[in-house]
């Protein structure tokens, strides 16, 4: 500190305070310090800077640092001259005792500054203990230095007052800094230690052990840690006054002395190996801790430490019989015979109490099982599989028992083997039926024997007498009743041939049961298993029918068969083709795939039909069979597609549709024979009939007016267009040839329809005689050319149409259409185009829009 300026006198509302001299800082009181080490030669000045930022003031003071050159007694209160001096506080080391007893004011000691040398200096305290709680503890004397304390203090409320020394001029100036001054108060042993419980609860087993550790050359006992008390004392940390140590004051029950302490940790543990739960189970320790080391003044507190012996399994059960005796009788399961009390002086309903029976000799075709009674802790020995008194008439068991619980290691030690005793068990007789052992008795019959052969079969024994005699049989089951049993003897006589292959499933083994009777009506039950042998009575088969090949997309088809018999006379089979035409195998031809498939080939000139290939396979026993396959060798990408095909092409007709066809062959006859003379009679030129319908659909029951005309059998009407008082009733033709397509087309007021063809492969129409105007034409072919052609025409056309509906070329079957004006650019626009012109449809294209739709129908495949 360099000087004090008065602030308060230059801005008293400064809330701001700056140095222009980073050397010197200026705090709120006035004082000059300096922030870092400072050197000059004669003088120094800054300014320091006063600001008040709410009134927006500020002002500046000026400061002057010079050497001081004289040391002056009196400072002028208005002089802002700070001179530096070198000052020292000549503070004492301070403390007082806690609950001192006075006198008060108690002198504490005098605080001096050497500023006193020369100025007149006023000394002053702050800290708690003087403005703060607790209040006015201490105070100074403000002329002399000499610190009071007014009142006894408690240590452990307040162990250091830390106070805060001044000295002033009288006008307010800081002679010194101010001087810490801690006052400590000693402490006083005035508490008494103190356990963290009042009762302490601890448990320890009573098979806790003693080991003995070597160290330093001496041997210490090292028992059980049973548990850890604890005590605290506020007294002042690491003196005698909290050095504590730890002590038993007394025992319940007294003798023997079973435990001890650590004196500085609170470990109890055990010194005596003798903890027995069955004769103290609980002790009660009255507990000492004292400080000043134990010392005898010094203070001391007692607790209680409540220790139980934890049950360990250091008792052993024991029967208290070493023999015992039991009877059952034979045949009898799921009973009790006997059971075996113990003695366990563990405690009761625990695992170290509750005991485990075993049986350790005796028991090796398991008839007996012995388990505990959870409420008695009892043995209780029931049998589980019956006995046989012919042989076993008396059986000696040896049994032990354990606890749940494993023993403790030293029981384990002295006792290395547990309890036992020994069961003897009487077997009682009883009058019991015949036995059938074994239950499944085996015999061997070949397939196929004949009837009356005799086997022997089942027999039962009578345990009594050891022997059969005196037991009739009964068959219960005999699923394909095959077999005759004898009552007496038990033998079986075949009544049928017996068949492997006819059991479902196939099975070497046939399940007969059987019942064996006694004289006294008791019975058993046995199986007598027939076992079948096989015979080679079944030739290999081919399980396909018809097959399917696409030429040539497939070159071949397999073939596979199987054999019913067992594999020894069954595989490898071998095919072959039976003796068949020479076509056939010139065609086809076999080779071996493996040994039980074969691969049907065919040659590439091979037609598109279907073929009866006979097939012969033989096993390796010789017995063979025969079988004729259909092959249908079809033009098809998938097999599925030639059998859709042939189901449509396998349909029935039934009675009324060959009626109905064999009706509408005639009708067809006498239209066709009408035809074929009404175009020997016409020999004119071509004329066609104007397009009076522009192209137009006529509603095919509507019948155009006009007048009654005659038909003449031999010879065509011919009118014009215009004259309506004419007409003819048949079918004329107009070869009309445009676009490389001839057509026949319908005259006009025709109604008629027949679904036939004229000329090269056209559709007309003809009905009955129901006039209208016409206008006839010669055909361009003769009637002997359409006529030959159209019935062979005709005729494939009619059997592909009574196949199905859903045979592809059935489609191009004979259509009818009302007359639809003449004069077409694309002559007639039915589906049955000449032959050599079934390609040529490309006028369908340029058609005007009333005929698109019908063209659409049409073309439709």
């Amino acid at each position: 500190m360099v000087g004090r300026v008065n602030l308060k006198e230059c801005l008293g509302s400064a809330d701001l305070i700056q140095s222009s001299d980073p050397d010197f800082q200026v705090l709120d009181d006035g004082s000059v310090y300096t922030a870092s080490a400072v050197e000059f030669d004669e003088k120094r000045s800054f300014t320091i800077s006063l600001s008040d930022t709410k009134k927006q003031t500020q002002k500046e003071i000026p400061v002057l640092l010079e050497h001081q050159k004289k040391v002056l007694r009196k400072r002028h209160p208005k002089e802002t001259v700070l001179r530096r001096s070198k000052r020292r506080w000549a503070p004492i080391p301070c403390s007082m005792q806690e609950n001192s007893l006075g006198p008060f004011p108690l002198l504490l000691q005098q605080v001096q500054s050497d500023a006193a040398q020369n100025y007149t200096i006023f000394y002053s305290i702050s800290g708690r203990g003087v403005d703060q709680e607790p209040l006015n503890l201490f105070f100074i004397e403000k002329d002399t230095g000499n610190l009071y304390c007014t009142r006894p203090v408690d240590r452990e409320e307040y162990d250091v007052f830390d106070l805060i020394a001044y000295a002033s001029t009288a006008d307010g100036y800081s002679a010194d800094l101010p001087l810490p001054l801690p006052i400590r108060v000693e402490d006083e042993n005035d508490n008494h230690p103190i356990f963290t419980e009042a009762v302490y609860n601890f448990e320890v087993p009573e098979s806790s052990r003693i080991v003995l550790e070597i160290e330093d050359s001496s041997f210490e006992h090292v028992g059980t840690t049973v548990g850890v008390v604890c005590a605290t004392d506020r007294d002042e940390p690491d003196t005698m006054h909290t050095r504590l140590k730890y002590s038993i004051l007394e025992q319940t029950p007294r003798s023997p002395g079973l435990f001890s302490v650590h004196p500085s940790t609170g470990v109890i543990t055990t010194v005596s190996p003798y903890l027995n739960r069955e004769v103290v189970d609980k002790y009660s320790l009255i507990m000492k801790v004292q400080d000043m080391d134990g010392q005898f003044f010094g203070l001391m507190s007692t607790a209680t430490c409540i220790i139980t012996v934890k049950d360990s399994n250091d008792h052993i059960p024991t029967f208290i019989q070493n023999a015992y005796e039991a009877s059952v009788e034979e045949n009898t399961v799921n009973v009790e015979i006997l059971r075996t009390p113990i003695e366990d002086k563990d405690l009761i309903n625990t695992a170290n109490w509750r005991a485990n029976f075993t049986i350790l000799k005796g028991n090796e075709n398991g008839y007996f099982k012995i388990s505990t009674d959870k409420e008695t802790n009892e043995g209780v020995l029931c049998v589980v599989k019956p006995l046989n008194y012919e042989e076993n008439r008396q059986v000696i068991l040896e049994i032990g028992v354990s606890n749940e619980a494993p023993f403790t290691r030293d029981v384990a030690l002295r006792m290395t083997t547990m309890s036992r005793a020994l069961v003897t068990v009487h077997v009682r007789d009883q009058n019991e039926g015949p036995e059938c052992t074994p239950a499944a008795q085996y015999v061997r019959i070949k397939e196929n024997s004949a009837v009356g052969t005799k086997i022997n079969g089942y027999k039962a024994y009578d345990p009594e007498t050891r022997s059969s005699k005196g037991l009739r049989y009964k068959k219960l089951r005999d699923p394909k009743e095959w077999i005759i049993i004898e009552e007496f003897s038990g033998s079986i006589t075949t009544s049928k041939i017996l068949d492997r292959e006819a059991m479902t499933p196939r099975n070497d083994l046939y399940n007969i049961t059987v019942l064996a009777i006694d004289q006294d009506g008791r019975s058993c039950t046995g199986t007598l298993v027939v076992n079948l042998e096989d015979v080679n009575d079944n030739p290999p088969e081919i399980p396909q029918n018809d097959l399917v090949i696409c030429k040539p997309k497939m070159g071949y088809t397999d073939i596979s068969a199987v054999d019913h018999d067992e594999p020894i006379h069954g595989a490898p089979f071998y095919f072959s083709l039976a003796n068949t035409s020479p076509e056939i195998n010139k065609i086809w031809t076999l080779t071996k795939l493996n040994d039980t498939a074969a691969r049907l080939s065919y040659r590439k000139n091979a037609a598109f039909q279907e073929y009866n290939v006979p097939i012969t396979v033989k096993d390796r026993a010789g017995q063979s069979t025969t079988k004729t396959l259909r092959v249908n060798l079809c033009d098809c990408v998938y097999p599925s597609q030639c059998r859709a095909t042939s189901r449509s092409a396998d349909v029935i007709l039934g009675k009324w549709a060959i009626l109905a066809i064999l009706l509408g062959v005639a009708l067809l006859s006498c239209v066709l024979l009408t035809l074929v003379c009404g175009v020997v009679g016409v020999r004119n030129k071509k004329h066609f009939p104007e397009d009076l319908a522009q192209q137009n659909l006529i509603i095919s029951n509507t019948e155009a007016p006009g007048n009654d005309k005659v038909c003449s059998g031999n010879e065509f009407m011919i009118q014009t267009v215009n004259n309506s008082s004419q007409g003819f009733c048949g079918i004329v033709g107009s070869g009309v040839k445009n676009g490389g397509q001839e057509t026949i087309e319908m005259t006009k007021g025709g109604h008629q329809t027949l679904e036939s063809s004229c000329g090269a492969g056209h559709h007309h129409t003809l009905d009955s005689c129901r006039g209208g105007h016409v206008e006839t034409d010669n055909c361009r072919y003769t009637c002997s050319e359409w006529y030959n052609y159209t019935q062979s025409r005709l005729g494939e056309k009619l059997h592909l149409c009574n196949q199905s509906e859903n045979h592809m070329p059935s489609q191009d079957y004979v259509l009818s259409y009302n007359y639809e004006g003449r004069g077409s650019p694309a002559g007639s626009v039915g589906c049955c185009s000449e032959k050599q012109e079934e390609d040529g449809l490309d006028f369908l294209n340029n058609l005007e829009a009333k005929f698109t739709a019908l063209a659409e129908t049409c073309t439709k495949r």
